[in-house]
C-alpha cells in the first residue's frame, strides 16, 4: 500500500530496536562508572569501556553521540576563590622548575591550597602532588589556612615518599603558608629544595591548579557543605579513586599510581596559552 517492502520495514524496525538496546547498555555502563567518578570526562569513559564497546561495535564518535543524545556529556564549570596571600615579610624563593625537564617520580612536588567550603562551613584543602605522575602524595582538610594545615599535608607526602636519597624540589606559590619559618624548616630538614612562582600566572603552578580542578569539577568535593572532619573523609575517598582508578590524560591514560611506579614514559607538559611567550611557563 505504501510502496515499502514488508522485509525492509521489519528489518528497519529490528535495527532501530537493536540500536536502542545498545544505547541503553552503554548508558548503564556509564552510570555504573559515574557512581564513583560522578563527572569523569567522555574520553576517559571511552578508554575505560573500550573493550566492551569494541565487542558491541561502537566507535568513539558513536559513543559520544549516545552520551550527547542522553545529556550525559560533561560541561566543565569554572570557579575561582583567592587563597594566596603573597604580601608578607617571609622569604620568597626563585622558580627552579621553569626550564626543568622532569623525567621521574619524586623529582618535583607541587603544593597548593584550594577552597572547598561554603560560607557557613569554610573548608580549605591542602595538597601535595607529584608533578611527574600527578599522584596526590599528601592532603589535609581544615577550616583555616594556617601553616600547620599545609604542613600536615606535606608530612603525609613525606611518609609516602619512596626515593628519599634522590633530589627533590618543592614548588608552590608565594603563599605565606609555604614561606613561613616552620614550613621552610621542614623542607631544609628533609633536604628538599624550595621553588616558588614569580607572579600570578597560574601556568607557573599548572599541575597543582589542574588537580584542584579535577577534584572540584569531577569529584565535586566542594559541594557537600560539611564540617572539616567529614570533608576529610569525603576527600580521602575521592583521592583514593583518583590515584588508583581514574585514568589521567597527561599520563597517557595510566592512573597516577601506575605512572608513579615507572620512570620510562616522557612526561607531558602544560604549555602557556600566551602566543607571545613560546617557551614553557611551567612543567
Amino acid at each position: 500500500m505504501f510502496g515499502i517492502d514488508r522485509q525492509v520495514y521489519y528489518r528497519k524496525t529490528r535495527r532501530i530496536a537493536s540500536k536502542q538496546n545498545k544505547a541503553k547498555e552503554v548508558i548503564l555502563m556509564v552510570n555504573n562508572i559515574r557512581k564513583t567518578m560522578p563527572r569523569i570526562g567522555t574520553r576517559k569513559l571511552y578508554y575505560l569501556l573500550l573493550d566492551k564497546l569494541q565487542l558491541m561495535k561502537i566507535g568513539r564518535d558513536k559513543f559520544f553521540d549516545i552520551l550527547r543524545a542522553n545529556h550525559l556529556l560533561i560541561h566543565p564549570k569554572r570557579s575561582y576563590h583567592v587563597t594566596t596571600n603573597s604580601h608578607h615579610r617571609f622569604n620568597k624563593h626563585q622558580n627552579r622548575i621553569l626550564d626543568l625537564e622532569i623525567n621521574r617520580p619524586e623529582q618535583v612536588w607541587v603544593s597548593d591550597i584550594t577552597y572547598i567550603g561554603k560560607r557557613d562551613n569554610p573548608c580549605y584543602l591542602s595538597l601535595v602532588t607529584d608533578a611527574y605522575s600527578k599522584k596526590i602524595m599528601g592532603y589535609y582538610v581544615a577550616d583555616n589556612m594556617n601553616t600547620e594545615s599545609s604542613l600536615k599535608a606535606f608530612k603525609m607526602a613525606l611518609k609516602h615518599r619512596n626515593n628519599k636519597n634522590l633530589p627533590l624540589i618543592h614548588h608552590s606559590d608565594r603563599g605565606i603558608q609555604y614561606c613561613a619559618n616552620d614550613y621552610q624548616k621542614h623542607l631544609n630538614k628533609n633536604k628538599i629544595l624550595c621553588s616558588m612562582t614569580q607572579n600570578s600566572d597560574p601556568y607557573e603552578n599548572a599541575v597543582a591548579e589542574r588537580i584542584n580542578g579535577i577534584l572540584k569539577q569531577e569529584f565535586r568535593v566542594d559541594k557537600y557543605n560539611q564540617k572539616a572532619e567529614i570533608m576529610q573523609k569525603i576527600v580521602k575517598e575521592a583521592i583514593d579513586i583518583y590515584n588508583e582508578i581514574r585514568p589521567h590524560y597527561s599520563n597517557y591514560m595510566l592512573t597516577p599510581n601506575q605512572m608513579h611506579h615507572q620512570n620510562k614514559i616522557k612526561m607531558r607538559t602544560y604549555k602557556t596559552k600566551n602566543s607571545s611567550k613560546p617557551e614553557l611557563a611551567t612543567v
